[in-house]
């Protein structure tokens, strides 16, 4: 394992952190998986006060094996749910409850896009409360992830002392929100910056276009397209953590291996190149930038709308009746009583204002909808409901 430092604190940390989002469904590969990143030198945990029960199955993962001095843990403060200077406090308190600690190593505002939110939080008296905790040193390091758009992150890092910083980035996405601009913005600052979505929810892992995985196969057939996305980015000398939401051992295995070699300029030239191709391949075959985080769920109409636009990007990269299979099984088209397809949608927004890409869902849905439910879509539905009652 390699590790990078954080020039704030000192802190060594590994370039490979464990992004806690997704764990598996079983509690005991759930732990194995934890407990072999540390093991095997993995000392970043990063996870969220809305991550469903993931502070919660981290926590006594930790306590029970009395490896907790051993990690930075990391989690987040749900701003949007703060609304009086007590809120920070009981929701601090909570979560402390939930990771069954007594301090929070990096501690981030989560999900903040615009500098107007964190001016409300100042009204409320945030910086007062967030200096009470690191002086009690129940907070010792403050940063925020981001969202937004560039001038937003711009503003926000100038707006207060913060420690280190967590941004979205990946070869796909090397000029979106905060982008490169802002990565190299916040390194001249000497701010430590915490890389999510580097394989932008796995598609640049699992969902790679035919063509896109070609090139990667022709100039290194010995790599896995998880690994030309993380050796992208630690070719780099401004990411200090990179983030993987690793659910399998294979997953940890193939990134542990990449990441004992994970240093700046560790690419090739022929390296380096094979990605602008593959940037153009992927952009051709996928048609929306849904990463599947489920921030816009659950629709008040019962869409489902990651699984919609899921199906849809494999229409077009791997073939249609790929995506149409997909469309049926992660809409229940084939059930009636349980559909939860696009043409539920009612255009209400309440997605939208959720959606940390910014994507215009109502209109997409739409489009996945004419794509995916063509003329012949309800006659077929209806036989093979009858063939298969």
């Amino acid at each position: 394992m390699q590790y990078r430092l954080d020039s704030k604190s000192g802190n060594k940390l590994s370039v490979l952190g464990f992004g806690c989002m997704r764990f598996p469904r079983d509690a005991e590969k759930t732990a194995e998986l934890i407990l072999s990143a540390i093991d095997s030198g993995v000392n970043y945990f990063d996870t969220a006060y809305i991550y469903g029960n993931s502070e919660t199955i981290l926590g006594g993962i930790l306590r029970k094996n009395s490896v907790r001095e051993k990690i930075y843990l990391a989690t987040k403060l749900p701003f949007q749910q703060c609304k009086c200077y007590d809120d920070f406090e009981r929701l601090f308190q909570t979560q402390l409850k939930r990771l069954q600690t007594d301090y929070i190593d990096y501690y981030l505002i989560h999900n903040i896009s615009d500098l107007s939110f964190w001016k409300a939080l100042c009204e409320i008296g945030i910086e007062k409360w967030l200096s009470e905790k690191k002086a009690k040193r129940q907070i010792r390091q403050i940063g925020f992830s981001f969202h937004g758009a560039l001038n937003g992150f711009l503003s926000l890092i100038d707006a207060y002392g913060w420690d280190f910083c967590q941004i979205q980035y990946n070869y796909m996405d090397e000029n979106y929100q905060a982008g490169r601009t802002g990565l190299q913005k916040a390194y001249e600052k000497n701010l430590p910056l915490i890389i999510m979505e580097p394989l932008l929810g796995g598609k640049l892992a699992n969902g790679l276009p035919a063509k896109a995985a070609k090139l990667f196969k022709a100039t290194d057939n010995s790599l896995s397209a998880a690994a030309w996305g993380l050796r992208w980015l630690w070719n780099q000398p401004e990411p200090t953590v990179v983030l993987s939401g690793m659910n399998s051992l294979e997953q940890l295995k193939d990134n542990l291996k990449t990441a004992e070699t994970a240093k700046p300029n560790m690419l090739s030239a022929e390296e380096s190149a094979v990605f602008s191709p593959v940037v153009a391949a992927f952009r051709e075959a996928y048609k929306i930038p849904c990463t599947g985080c489920n921030y816009c769920m659950p629709c008040p109409q019962g869409v489902n709308i990651p699984g919609c636009f899921a199906a849809y990007n494999t229409s077009y990269a791997i073939g249609f009746f790929s995506g149409f299979q997909q469309y049926l099984t992660s809409t229940g088209a084939n059930h009636p009583e349980k559909y939860y397809g696009g043409k539920k949608c009612v255009k209400c927004g309440a997605c939208e204002k959720k959606c940390p890409q910014h994507i215009k869902i109502a209109e997409s849905v739409g489009r996945v909808t004419k794509r995916m439910e063509p003329f012949w879509f309800g006659p077929a539905i209806k036989l093979i409901t009858r063939l298969t009652g």
